[in-house]
């Protein structure tokens, strides 16, 4: 019986999804299973290098600054040259990057390199999430970002953990790989993934073909979006800012962090297909309010952890907030985006996460040196308690758009995505 269960539950989770997503999940998959440089970039730079911390710090900057230039750059590339040229571009650029930077001995080149690495690496994602809005059903999509979602963390998991026998051997033969596996992924899209961006009709009155930036920022309910995105970005970041420094001042070592925040990628891998199977017939607009609220007090029980057993459990509590948060956030997105614009809104929202990622260690290391890093944790708590009422609020002028059950949806001929060949 329960492989009977298994094997229903398997099938309403991978079913009816067009093949072009699956191509699309591999490129993912992939691309992750290569990752080296944003994981080990300050352990080469210091340890195989003899950089400062200081210096390893202002090229890790530097990696963000570049994600913040072409989150919009990606968007408006994406709607304008389109998906597949888009991420054709972003993944060679990024191969021939990061090969490079395996190579460069001045600390001025690392810091420039590192620079377009970030904004190669980063292009990308405005058109891989924008493809995906394009060829997966709207009563699929929560589940295709999950499933998406879960593969980047997969291959996270597994790469970190090959990656650092690697860097025992060698930093630069990381660079390589890494630079291969993503020129692999460019090889991925070129052959299997067609075009998905949508064909502009009506070109004298429709106005979804007048989409921009400016339409972008002028919309105020999906700035609204970006902003309590961006509120929620600070507090996850602390997972990979905050907390190993806090643990550090307390007396922990490296391998105690290592230990607590690897339940993190434990976690997503074993729950985030399941979780998702509960959470896509659900109000996207509870499931938002409740996400922050418990990401932000996840944190904040951090205030009380003692030992790496009670860190590992806080972790617990805001992963499970995080496994929730990250598909519904993201189908949101894409429902507020009009067809014609998915790339420059999905831009603005990698924007969100891309600023984020600069401002969160700023803020924690500013926190813990003058007040403590109890207060960080309790501002943890104040900025996801805040969040949530921002959705709240926001949502509720929104229609509700429950996507049907998964016995509906198999029980239906699943529809053919509109894909074109260009």
């Amino acid at each position: 019986m329960p492989v009977a269960v298994l094997r229903r539950a398997a099938r309403e989770t991978l079913s009816g999804l067009p093949r072009e997503f699956w191509w699309l999940w591999t490129s993912t998959l992939v691309n992750r299973l290569g990752a080296f440089v944003a994981t080990f970039m300050a352990l080469y730079l210091t340890l195989d290098r003899g950089y400062s911390a200081s210096y390893a710090g202002l090229v890790a900057s530097l990696h963000g600054l570049g994600g913040v230039v072409s989150s919009l750059g990606g968007g408006v590339m994406a709607d304008r040259l389109g998906r597949r040229p888009t991420m054709l571009i972003a993944q060679t650029s990024t191969a021939a990057s990061v090969a490079l930077l395996g190579f460069m001995e001045h600390p001025v080149a690392i810091a420039g390199v590192a620079f377009l690495v970030g904004m190669a690496s980063n292009a990308s994602r405005p058109a891989v999430q924008a493809m995906m809005a394009d060829i997966v059903r709207p009563e699929d999509r929560v589940r295709a970002f999950s499933l998406n979602y879960w593969a980047i963390n997969l291959g996270f998991a597994v790469s970190s953990a090959g990656a650092g026998f690697i860097a025992e051997v060698s930093y630069r033969a990381g660079f390589l790989l890494e630079a291969g596996m993503t020129f692999v992924c460019a090889i991925v899209v070129f052959l299997k993934l067609p075009e998905s961006r949508p064909e502009q009709t009506d070109k004298g009155g429709d106005d979804s073909d007048k989409v921009g930036l400016g339409t972008v920022l002028r919309d105020g309910r999906f700035m609204s979006v970006v902003g309590l995105s961006f509120l929620v970005a600070l507090v996850f970041q602390q997972g990979a800012v905050g907390l190993p420094v806090a643990m550090g001042a307390a007396g922990f070592t490296a391998a105690d962090y290592g230990m607590a925040i690897a339940v993190n990628g434990v976690l997503i891998v074993a729950l985030q297909i399941p979780v998702t199977r509960f959470i896509e017939h659900r109000d996207a607009r509870r499931l938002l309010v409740i996400s922050s609220v418990l990401a932000g007090y996840g944190f904040g029980l951090t205030a009380f952890a003692g030992s790496v057993g009670v860190f590992a459990l806080t972790v617990c509590v805001w992963t499970l907030a995080e496994i929730v948060n990250a598909p519904t956030q993201t189908g949101l997105v894409v429902r507020l985006s009009p067809t014609h614009g998915r790339g420059r809104y999905q831009g603005m929202y990698t924007l969100s996460w891309a600023v984020a990622s600069l401002v969160a260690p700023l803020m924690s290391g500013l926190v813990i040196d003058r007040l403590g890093a109890e207060w960080l944790w309790g501002m943890c708590a104040v900025v996801g308690t805040a969040a949530g009422l921002g959705y709240g609020l926001l949502m509720r002028r929104l229609p509700d758009e429950t996507p049907a059950p998964a016995a509906e949806r198999t029980a239906a001929a699943p529809a053919k995505p509109e894909v074109s060949t260009a």
